[in-house]
């Protein structure tokens, strides 16, 4: 049942209130039935993503799951390639560029496969940044027009398998992050017979911005600095390996913000490019790094969750740069790479999660506790509560506040008993609210009363884990967009915050994005029984990998999903993944499922001996102990609606 301000609402007031054109980028938008819409491919068709999760659902998989628009994926690579080469078209630069996808930024096979699918015709290549990583990139690497890019720390393995490459026919360039590589890189590629193509990571004093600013400057992780950069030229020298230096790259973080700091570190690293090729190495590659962001919250601004700068404006401003040095140096422009994975790869996946329960102190507080006995401190409050219009808002706030706080020195001293306290606080919460809706009238909000939206706010519990599925939110404060995915014809008219089902404080959602800043509360619908589900936007950078196992809470769902015209939603989903279960969380952590399993029968046989449960009750007991090692290690939901059915 629709609220009573529906008639006055429509599904363009949501798409306005939750950003979707700001940070959508054409991509997502609102149907004017309230359905939250995908378009993985401009001008193409729009698919209903509730259509996605019935689907998934009628499939056996239910919420949280990531949802994957693999043609999403393979758009934004085409892009970025279009527009570098329209760039260099333009700038009449005679380079050429040479994209490579960090593999770190999601590891899994199914992305990693689509984008060199992508790429294909545009040698779109790999960078890897481990040994492991570095395994996939050679296994699939399927054409040599190709570049693998080799970076991180590296031990004699590591160089033996980028050397491996090299003999094969591979386009392997191993990246100099420390001095001591460059004297293990020669007396391997000796030993093996290869001549490797070596690049120097370069430390910059261009200084980075946002999050990820610590990647350049002198106390940068990696790179030579100046003098270890001299050092390492004289080593190869000796070595009688001038010809293997090919490439200048340096790194200034992940989501650059502002377009100043890209161009600033684009010139300096073309300097460095310039001097080595005028002492005579051959180079010939100039590697930007990654960098290139992603507008999280729509704004367009050089606030850390976003970017002043759109990728047209980036291609242009690298590939005008380094020709504008290159010809005041009378250097041939090198082939640019850069090695960028957020921008790639975030927008083209989300987190489903379905609300099951709100956490309303409100509510309960309303039911107002009647003491036997009113205290002094409980009718001063009553008093406060129906003389509202005598008072100031904020002078009624500080008065209220030190009624309650009272009440609490009283209780310790033991001079209030328990009813007068819940009496008390159930009081202070209802002027307090009384406070603020009075606030929306007025327009004007004192400082001090900021924050009593946060605090009224209700907690929507979501069934899914921060730590597993939203980690960059927990670690580094990151911002995604979170929308309703459908209800959206309808007012949203409650404050909430978001919590996950981890035995954790931490384990929140109470910042949000905002065109002026940021919100600690999101404005959403109230429960009504039926299924309520959330998207949380732009996961597909880092998020599938970096969770961790709090909680023992696994891997979610998973569907891919492509365009096909053909079907009725247009629509399939062309391969689900089912989350983890008790089971691969356990045995994750070194326990063996069999053998719990069995000490767990071992107990119930003695309790069955004992006579504390019946033989038939005992072995319903293990099987359903059993049943749930096999079991998803999510919550099983069921509304309200089916829960009133069943009985």
């Amino acid at each position: 049942m629709k609220n009573k301000n529906t008639a006055a609402w429509s599904a363009a007031k949501s798409e306005e209130h939750y950003g979707f054109k700001r940070w959508g980028h054409g991509h997502f938008e609102v149907d004017d039935e309230g359905f939250v819409e995908v378009r993985p491919v401009p001008d193409g068709t729009e698919i209903r993503i509730m259509d996605v999760v019935d689907e998934a659902r009628d499939m056996g998989l239910r919420a949280p799951m990531v949802v994957r628009f693999q043609d999403l994926l393979r758009h934004r690579v085409e892009r970025l390639n279009k527009v570098f080469r329209q760039a260099i078209k333009d700038e009449g630069y005679k380079g050429e560029y040479r994209g490579v996808f960090p593999i770190k930024v999601n590891q899994l096979r199914e992305v990693v496969d689509e984008i060199l699918a992508a790429g294909k015709d545009y040698h779109h290549g790999l960078e890897a940044g481990s040994k492991p990583e570095l395994m996939i990139a050679l296994a699939m690497h399927d054409n040599n027009q190709r570049l693998i890019i080799c970076n991180g720390y590296k031990d004699h393995d590591y160089i033996r398998l980028a050397l491996m490459g090299r003999k094969i026919g591979k386009r392997v360039i191993i990246v100099v992050e420390q001095l001591s590589e460059v004297d293990h890189i020669i007396e391997i590629s000796r030993e093996l017979g290869v001549r490797p193509l070596i690049g120097f990571r370069v430390k910059l004093q261009t200084r980075g911005e946002g999050k990820w600013s610590s990647s350049s400057g002198d106390n940068a992780k990696f790179g030579l600095n100046t003098a270890e950069l001299l050092f390492a030229i004289e080593k190869l020298k000796a070595a009688k390996l001038t010809q293997a230096l090919r490439l200048i790259h340096f790194h200034i973080g992940s989501q650059v913000p502002n377009i100043l700091t890209i161009k600033n570190a684009v010139v300096e690293a073309t300097r460095f490019y310039c001097q080595l090729s005028q002492m005579g190495f051959p180079m010939g590659y100039l590697d930007i790094g990654g960098g290139l962001g992603i507008d999280y919250d729509g704004s367009r601004t050089n606030f850390e969750s976003s970017m002043n700068y759109s990728l047209e404006e980036y291609a242009r401003d690298v590939v005008a740069n380094i020709r504008d040095i290159c010809d005041h140096s009378g250097v041939r422009v090198p082939d640019i790479i850069s090695e960028s994975g957020r921008a790639v790869v975030a927008p083209h996946s989300m987190l489903v999660v379905e609300v099951f329960e709100r956490i309303n102190k409100k509510e309960t507080l309303r039911k107002q506790h009647r003491p036997k006995e009113k205290h002094k401190v409980v009718t001063d409050l009553e008093a406060q509560l129906k003389n509202k219009s005598r008072l100031g808002r904020l002078e009624r706030f500080h008065d209220a506040l030190q009624k309650k706080e009272e009440a609490l020195s009283l209780f310790n001293l033991g001079y209030l008993d328990i009813e007068n306290r819940a009496a008390a606080e159930a009081l202070y919460w209802q002027i307090c609210e009384q406070i603020d809706r009075e606030g929306n009238e007025s327009g004007y909000q004192p400082e001090e009363l900021h924050d009593l939206k946060k605090i009224l706010a209700d907690q929507y519990v979501c069934n899914f884990s921060v730590f597993q599925s939203l980690l960059d939110h927990w670690a580094l404060q990151q911002l995604f967009p979170i929308a309703p995915l459908h209800r959206l014809d309808e007012e949203p008219t409650v404050n909430a915050t978001l919590a996950d089902i981890t035995c954790d404080s931490d384990g929140k959602i109470s910042s949000f994005i905002d065109l002026q800043d940021t919100k600690d509360y999101l404005r959403l619908h109230a429960l009504d029984g039926r299924p309520y589900y959330l998207g949380i936007f732009l996961t597909g950078a880092y998020q599938d990998i970096m969770g961790d196992l709090h909680n023992l809470f696994g891997r979610v769902n998973e569907v891919h999903v492509f365009l096909e015209p053909d079907e009725p939603n247009g629509f399939y989903i062309e391969e689900a993944l089912s989350g983890s279960r008790v089971s691969d969380v356990i045995e994750g952590v070194q326990y063996q499922w069999e053998e719990l399993c069995r000490r767990m029968k071992a107990q119930i046989d003695a309790a069955t001996r004992k006579d504390l449960v019946k033989p038939r009750e005992g072995v319903r007991l293990l099987e359903f102990y059993e049943n749930q090692m096999l079991n998803k290690t999510y919550l099983s939901i069921e509304s309200a609606a089916k829960k009133r059915k069943r009985t």
